[in-house]
C-alpha cells in the first residue's frame, strides 16, 4: 500500500530543514535504513534514511526546499500504484501518513516525481546551501545567474561564468548622494536556531561576568616545550589546546560552576563535557570534549581538530554537538584582548578567552617582559553565585600558571 513519507526529525533541536540533496530517484528500489537524501538541519547536515521497504514512488519536493518535520516528502508503495490521489493530499496540505489502496498501474505522470517536470516559480532560486554560501563569499547575485542544472537548478559550475559582483559604491558616489539598498537574504537553519537559543539566553538568563588577567608565561613554554617533542610525529597543540585542558582541570576542582539550570532544578554534573566554540561560515557551532578533565592536551588537541573539521564540512552527529556541560569561546587568534561571551543554555557558565598580549610585569621586584591573557567568565547567577565563580577563576589560574599541569595526573 503506497503511502506518504514525511520529513523526520533528524536532531533534538530542529525545527526546520533543507533538503540538500536526493540520493533516490522516483522508480528506484529501497530497503529499509537505505539513503533516501540529505537534510540540512541546525546544526548539520543529516542523513534521511528510509524506514520502508518498496519502490520510491514520488518526489513531493525539490533540493534546496526548506522543510518542518512531518512536511510530505515522498511517496513509497509498490511498483505499479496509482499514487495520483497522494499526490493531491501532500498537496493540500494533509498530514503525512495516509496509505491509498491498491489499484491499476500508475499513469507516468502520476509515477513522476512531483513538480519534477516544472520550472521554479517566478522569481524562486534554486541552489543548494553550498552554492549559496559560496556566491555570498563571491558577492554574486544569483538572481542574475543562468541555472544549468535540472528545473534551471543553478550548480557550482555556473559561478564561474557568472557576471562580475558589483563593487562597493565609491567615496564620489557617495558624497553625490547615490544610495543603494540593502542585500537581503534569507538566515540558513544554523543562523536561524543561534538567533533563537542567544535571544532566549539574554532574555531568560541573569549572566555577570568576571575577569581575570592570568600570566600565561608557563602555558607558553609548554606548548613550546610539547611541539618540539611532537615535531617528529606531525602534530603539534594549540594555546586553546591548554586552556581547555586548564580549564577541565579546574572545573573538575569546582564542581559548583560545572552545573546547569533546567527545569527550576540545579543540576551537578559528574563529568566534565566542555563545549568547544567553533566557527563555520553560517554561523558558530559547539562540539563537545567528552570527560576533557581525564584527557591529556595532546588527546584534546586531535580531538577537537578532528571535531572542528567535520563541523565546518557539517558532518557531525547530533549527539556530539549538544549535551557539553560548560563552554569556551576563543577569540585570542583573531586578535581580540578579552569580551563576553553569551552563555550556551542550559548550561551554567561560559568562558571567553582573549589574545595573549606582551605587558610588563614585576617578578622579584623588577619589571620584566611578561605575557597575559585575559580570560571573563560569564555566569549564571541562579547557578553560580559570585564567590563561587571567582573560586573557579583562581583555581583555573592556578592551572595556567603551571603550565596545564594536574599535579597527579598526566602533564599533556
Amino acid at each position: 500500500m503506497a503511502k506518504i513519507i514525511g520529513l523526520p526529525k533528524l536532531s533534538p533541536t530542529m525545527e526546520e530543514g533543507t533538503l540538500v540533496r536526493w540520493a533516490k530517484a522516483a522508480g528506484d528500489a529501497i530497503d529499509v535504513d537505505d539513503l533516501l537524501a540529505e537534510v540540512e538541519t541546525d546544526k548539520a547536515t543529516m542523513e534521511f534514511r528510509s524506514f520502508d521497504r518498496g519502490v520510491l514512488l514520488a518526489i513531493l519536493v525539490p533540493e534546496g526546499e526548506t522543510l518542518k518535520p512531518d512536511q510530505p516528502v515522498a511517496i513509497v508503495g509498490n511498483k505499479g500504484e496509482d499514487v495520483s490521489a497522494l499526490i493531491a493530499q501532500a498537496k493540500s496540505g494533509a498530514p503525512a501518513a495516509a496509505s491509498a489502496p491498491a489499484s491499476a498501474p500508475a499513469s507516468a505522470s502520476a509515477s513522476a516525481p512531483a513538480s519534477a517536470s516544472a520550472s521554479a516559480p517566478a522569481g524562486r532560486v534554486l541552489a543548494s546551501p553550498l552554492v549559496r554560501r559560496t556566491a555570498r563569499e563571491q558577492g554574486i547575485d544569483l538572481g542574475a545567474v543562468a541555472g544549468s542544472g535540472p528545473r534551471g537548478r543553478i550548480i557550482k559550475s555556473d559561478l564561474d561564468a557568472a557576471p562580475a559582483p558589483k563593487s562597493a559604491p565609491s567615496f564620489v558616489a557617495a558624497v553625490a548622494g547615490v544610495r543603494l539598498p540593502p542585500r537581503v537574504e534569507k538566515p540558513s537553519s544554523t543562523r536561524k536556531t543561534i538567533a533563537r537559543r542567544l535571544s532566549e539566553s539574554k532574555q531568560t538568563i541573569p549572566h555577570y561576568y568576571l575577569t581575570l588577567d592570568v600570566d600565561a608565561s608557563a602555558l607558553l613554554d609548554a606548548r613550546v616545550k610539547l611541539n618540539a617533542l611532537l615535531e617528529k610525529d606531525g602534530e603539534k597543540v594549540s594555546v586553546n589546546d591548554l586552556v581547555i585542558r586548564a580549564c577541565a582541570c579546574a572545573l573538575a576542582r569546582s564542581p559548583n560552576v560545572n552545573a546547569s539550570w533546567i527545569d527550576n532544578e540545579i543540576h551537578y554534573h559528574q563529568v566534565v563535557d566542555i563545549s568547544v566554540a567553533v566557527a563555520i561560515p553560517d554561523g558558530l557551532i559547539t562540539p563537545v570534549v567528552r570527560d576533557a578533565n581525564a584527557k591529556s592536551v595532546l588527546a584534546i588537541s586531535r580531538e577537537v581538530r578532528e571535531l572542528a573539521g567535520r563541523a565546518k564540512s557539517k558532518k557531525l552527529r547530533p549527539e556530539e554537538i549538544s549535551g557539553g556541560t560548560f563552554s569556551i569561546s576563543n577569540l585570542g587568534m583573531y586578535g581580540i584582548d578579552s569580551f563576553s561571551a553569551v552563555i550556551n543554555p542550559p548550561e551554567g557558565a561560559i568562558l571567553a578567552v582573549g589574545s595573549v598580549r606582551d605587558e610588563p610585569v614585576v617578578k622579584n621586584g623588577a619589571v620584566v617582559a611578561g605575557k597575559k591573557m585575559a580570560v571573563t567568565l560569564s555566569a549564571d547567577h541562579r547557578v553560580v553565585d559570585g564567590a563561587v565563580a571567582a573560586q573557579f577563576l583562581a583555581v583555573l589560574r592556578g592551572f595556567v600558571r603551571r603550565g596545564a599541569r594536574t599535579g597527579a595526573g598526566q602533564r599533556f
